[in-house]
């Protein structure tokens, strides 16, 4: 196994570590996820598991969003199940994904006035009607929040190319607001955090071990963690190793099946 550090800060092991995963994907809740793992035969409680999705609804209750209040989601079903797990009321989502704008004399559209937040995650079914209705309730409704999951610029859909990510439904808002919006996904530390926090653990004891550098390396990184990166997804060993590339890992491994090969030191 290669397991490389830039910095040589060492590497450790030890029992009963805690492994906890994190994902920037909104369009699964937490519970949505944990089938997913019983699918691949793994048993992976909902606690263990951080989506973004869950991280909106996370931020939104740990500033006391108002009961009187509503979230406009541009984004799919797994946002919606973490804002019902929160009690927060909200409308737009998947329901909103064939609506259409007839553009006529005098046409006007109306937003609910009780929006007090627009919680963007990655969205499939991104439409006009959507940038809209987000764009009047950030512009005219007093105070209203605008939280989007992750700013990714590429997801990978399908194994035969690259397809815009997350990243791209944000610049849409971004370009007709002109208000950058507060992230709660990777690279920000509001995962980190409330993991942190959850599990009454130290930053300084976590590794993150992730194949992007921009959203994995820079969340561990920002967090005061050490990383790990492996060469199985996204990122190459040319991509780590240009000269222009400003991230760099503590470690790096060919891909996360090399720890099978570890032996555990001797007790």
């Amino acid at each position: 196994m290669e397991l490389r550090g830039p910095r040589n800060s060492g590497f450790a092991q030890g029992k009963g570590e805690k492994l906890v995963f994190v994902t920037n994907n909104s369009t699964k809740s937490r519970k949505q996820y944990g089938k997913k793992f019983e699918t691949l035969g793994l048993s992976v409680s909902e606690e263990e598991i951080f989506a973004s999705s869950f991280a909106a609804a996370a931020y939104l209750k740990s500033i006391d969003f108002p009961k009187d209040k509503k979230v406009y989601v541009v984004g799919e079903e797994g946002i919606l199940k973490e804002l019902d797990l929160a009690g927060i009321q909200h409308l737009g989502g998947p329901e909103d994904g064939d609506k259409k704008i007839e553009l006529k004399p005098g046409y006007m559209m109306e937003q609910d006035k009780n929006v007090g937040a627009v919680v963007l995650g990655f969205d499939r079914y991104f439409n006009y009607h959507k940038i809209q209705y987000a764009t009047l309730c950030i512009r005219e409704n007093p105070g209203c929040l605008f939280i989007a999951t992750n700013r990714d610029a590429v997801t990978h859909l399908t194994d035969a190319q690259e397809w815009a990510g997350g990243g791209s439904m944000v610049g849409a808002i971004l370009g007709s607001t002109k208000r950058e919006p507060l992230v709660v996904g990777k690279p920000s530390t509001f995962m980190m955090d409330y993991v942190a926090n959850e599990f009454n653990i130290q930053k300084s004891q976590i590794c993150m071990v992730g194949d992007r550098l921009d959203t994995d390396i820079l969340f561990g990184q920002n967090g005061g963690c050490k990383t790990l990166l492996v060469l199985s997804g996204v990122t190459s060993l040319s991509m780590l190793q240009d000269p222009k590339n400003s991230i760099q890992p503590d470690f790096y491994a060919n891909k996360i099946s090399d720890f099978l090969s570890i032996k555990a030191p001797a007790v």
